[in-house]
């Protein structure tokens, strides 16, 4: 059976995503098929795969290719968790407030029919950060933004994570900190900014017809909308490597679907934000399936976006200033620079605490790279192979998984196709454990 219990749910053999797809086609946008489509082939070794061999006992081991997509829980684990370790390397040692950006929940559905108001959104919120540092501290701050639009319900809620510098860059190069944030004025100026921002991004006759939500999301909110940045304690690296994984996580964890799936209906739980208990729905297949893919970005959106001193312009600028301003103040703010690099499948498992992958659990010898098969053009074809016997046991591996048969290229002597013995300095991939 399925491990996963997300693919269970919609590639199982009541196939609702097929039956999903027949229902709402013209509705659904066209990522969104892309993307669950992608994460019902990830790990699938007919899209291929890595070959590697046991130097002792020579076991053989097919590691395959991941999909990284946007939807794939699996890979979007690893992914938050990456991103997070590179993120508590590169930004500067100082201390971050994680502030959170919400709207009114009147407004949820205008965003969600009017998807690019969600970039406007994101830049509205940091440029609103960034003018108050300008003005009190007389600071540029720098600003990591994700955007969340899931709620913890699965609903469509888009609200904005930022991890933000508790003070910033002064004109004359210095590091000045400033850890004042005033929420009354915040909520306030961050409703107008909303309500604007919206009126501004919708035609003339939708602006028309969204008024009076927009109106009762005005009175409503007497104070302003939602603006939220607790104080953040501990050592910094922890705190930029747990808002890093929060920022980045998914719309769903695995751990939060109950197995009690009985192929109709789904129960997931969540901690109910207005009392704090954890609760649990349950809802149709149908229901699950439209409140997550509603959470797949846009074709090349970016759901992460850098601001201020941490923005693609300035950051290595910003930088090299603060590197020659700490050496005059003796305050340490910029890491030395050093080389950053993702850690490969093998460094992240033996990071999480478990077992390296590349060690056999028959003879603890270590597994060698051989070769791998890889998809191009909608065929199998060896990327790599690091000897004939290699690249003959990837053929073989080929037609099982495809059906086909290379045709004989010719009549030779039966002589020709014996086995040739092995000379002892040789690795001797022939004596894999198969057929």
């Amino acid at each position: 059976m399925e491990t996963n219990i997300l693919r269970r749910i919609f590639f199982d053999k009541h196939q609702h995503w097929e039956a999903f797809k027949r229902k709402h086609g013209a509705k659904i946008r066209p990522i969104v098929i892309k993307e669950v489509e992608k994460f019902r082939d990830c790990g699938d070794i007919k899209n291929g795969f890595k070959l590697f061999v046991c130097e002792g006992c020579h076991d053989v081991r097919k590691v395959p290719y991941r999909c990284k997509g946007r939807f794939c829980t699996t890979c979007s684990v690893g992914e938050s968790e990456e991103w997070s370790r590179l993120l508590t390397e590169d930004v500067l040692q100082v201390n971050h407030r994680h502030v959170i950006f919400t709207i009114d929940e009147g407004l949820r559905d205008v965003f969600l029919l009017h998807r690019h108001l969600l970039k406007d959104l994101m830049d509205a919120s940091a440029r609103l950060l960034t003018d108050f540092f300008k003005k009190k501290a007389k600071v540029t701050p720098g600003i990591i933004a994700g955007l969340h639009t899931f709620g913890s319900r699965v609903n469509f809620n888009p609200h904005v994570h930022m991890l933000v510098t508790m003070g910033g860059l002064t004109e004359k190069g210095e590091w000045k900190q400033y850890d004042f944030l005033p929420f009354t004025m915040l909520r306030k100026q961050w409703q107008t900014v909303v309500l604007k921002l919206i009126r501004n991004g919708v035609s003339p006759r939708e602006k028309k017809r969204i008024q009076p939500r927009l109106q009762k999301a005005f009175t409503n909110n007497g104070e302003g909308f939602y603006v939220y940045a607790p104080k953040q304690r501990g050592k910094i690296k922890e705190q930029l490597r747990y808002i890093g994984r929060y920022i980045r996580r998914p719309a769903i964890g695995i751990n939060r679907i109950e197995a009690s799936y009985d192929g109709q209906f789904v129960t997931f739980k969540y901690k109910d934000k207005t009392d704090g208990k954890d609760k649990s729905e349950t809802v149709s297949v149908e229901e699950f399936i439209s409140r997550l893919i509603r959470h797949i970005p846009d074709e090349q959106f970016k759901t992460i976006r850098h601001y201020g001193m941490y923005s693609r312009r300035s950051k290595n600028l910003c930088k090299k200033v603060l590197s020659t301003w700490q050496q005059k103040a003796r305050r340490w703010v910029v890491k030395v620079k050093k080389t950053l690099r993702r850690q490969t499948w093998r460094e992240r498992i033996v990071a999480s605490g478990k077992k390296d992958p590349l060690v056999c659990q028959r003879c603890e010898c270590y597994y060698e790279y051989k070769g791998e098969v890889c998809l191009e053009n909608g065929k199998l074809e060896i990327k790599v192979a690091l000897c004939k016997t290699t690249r003959a046991y990837l053929e073989r591996m080929i037609n099982d998984l495809t059906g086909i048969k290379n045709p004989q290229k010719g009549k030779e002597k039966e002589e020709k196709h014996k086995p040739k013995p092995v000379q002892a300095t040789e690795r001797q991939l022939c004596l894999f454990g198969v057929s």
